[in-house]
């Protein structure tokens, strides 16, 4: 590591965080980059990258061309398409978006759960139709309820403790079962535990990381496990769930329906079959973004970890490159 006071270079988003971040770099050479291009061009020489960008490909061969960095930072929470192998052989550490994105993404999970639970759908078409039903088209009650949390990171535990709220049973998978970290009360499995368990459920909410492990981790055997009455709720990737599965098993009624944020591939195609399977609500994942303090969030903990890298101390929010996030 270079000595604290030598200058550094550092890549980073320019128009979003630069007036966040640019205070806090006094003594570093700082160069902001508003193109792949311009990436490309100050890739090889940072020490400290931050190339985020909504193309994916585009950041892959942007980080591909980075071979000096030490320390790489990201917004998403997610590192499945940045070049691991070469990331852990240069021995750079990699920060990610871990959390600062879980409290809205838990608010759109309640939201998609009270839509279908009251079917919202079904009353914005009746207004439409300036119908007053003599029914309620969805009588469901959160309370009392069974949820399954499959990944208990920050999401996880953000959508346990709003469920709390409602008075709802949560179970939760994760890899290293525990005393609750949430300190809401839920119950926590191991990854071995929940397949036999699925058919206790009213709600099956996916928040886990997308890795080889995970691939299509929900599939015909588990939506057949299911109540036929539950509802599957998918915040993380499409990657996890397969999808041709829960199409059959949304027209056949195998299940009750599907709050789908994610999807593969995303944008989900015109004419896709899953555009109108019955009961499924898609939000176009926008979940991460549905919010208003992001980048705020993103560029307060990238400084204070620029503190902790430049005093060699543990950062925040450190992603393991060898399970994927």
């Amino acid at each position: 590591m270079s000595q604290k006071n030598e200058k550094r270079p550092i890549a980073a988003m320019a128009s979003l965080v630069r007036p966040m971040v640019e205070p806090h770099c006094d003594d570093l050479d700082v160069t902001w980059f508003t193109s792949t291009e311009e990436a490309l061009e100050i890739a090889p020489h940072a020490e400290i990258g931050w190339f985020d960008m909504y193309d994916k490909e585009k950041m892959a061969s942007v980080l591909a061309a980075a071979t000096n960095l030490k320390w790489l930072n990201s917004i998403y929470a997610g590192v499945e398409h940045f070049p691991l192998d070469q990331l852990k052989q240069q021995g750079t550490i990699v920060t990610n978006g871990a959390g600062l994105n879980s409290s809205p993404i838990a608010e759109f999970v309640l939201m998609g759960m009270l839509a279908a639970a009251k079917r919202t759908d079904k009353l914005l078409e009746l207004q439409e139709q300036q119908d007053w039903p003599e029914q309620a088209p969805g009588t469901t009650e959160l309370a009392d309820g069974k949820a399954l949390i499959i990944g208990y990171g920050g999401i996880g535990r953000q959508v346990a403790k709003k469920l709390s709220g409602f008075e709802m049973n949560v179970t939760a998978v994760r890899r290293t079962p525990s005393a609750d970290p949430a300190g809401v009360g839920t119950e926590v499995i191991g990854t071995d535990d929940w397949r036999d368990r699925l058919g206790e459920f009213d709600w099956v909410i996916v928040s886990a990381p997308a890795t080889t492990e995970t691939q299509k981790l929900l599939g015909k055997d588990e939506f057949a496990a299911m109540k036929t009455s539950a509802w599957l709720v998918n915040v993380a990737r499409g990657s996890l769930v397969d999808q041709d599965a829960l199409v059959d098993a949304l027209n056949s009624k195998t299940i009750g329906g599907a709050v789908l944020d994610v999807t593969e591939p995303e944008p989900l195609p015109k004419g896709d079959p899953l555009w109108t399977a019955p009961n499924c609500f898609i939000t176009m994942h926008v979940s991460g973004v549905a919010q208003t303090r992001m980048f705020q969030r993103a560029a307060g903990r990238f400084v204070e970890n620029l503190k902790r890298y430049q005093n060699a101390e543990e950062m925040i929010a450190i992603a393991d490159l060898d399970r994927g996030y």
